[in-house]
């Protein structure tokens, strides 16, 4: 057979094996897929983030009449 000649004589070690791999091929399915997922929000979240800094620019100004 040809799991002696790799010296995997155990089906339990050769499932692990496998699983190994199997796991390995998803994670990189995975990341391919949502590669570029969210990019959308990560514009909308600087513009946010932008604006509330200003607004606490201003209110700074205000409070300590500069």
């Amino acid at each position: 057979m040809v799991l002696s000649m790799l010296g995997i004589d155990d089906p339990w070690i050769l499932s692990v094996y496998l699983l190994c791999i199997f796991s390995a091929l998803l994670c990189v399915i995975y990341g391919v897929v949502n590669w570029n997922r969210g990019g959308e929000q990560e514009s909308l979240e600087i513009k946010e983030e932008a604006d509330w800094e200003a607004g606490e620019e201003a209110m700074r100004e205000k409070e300590l009449g500069l």
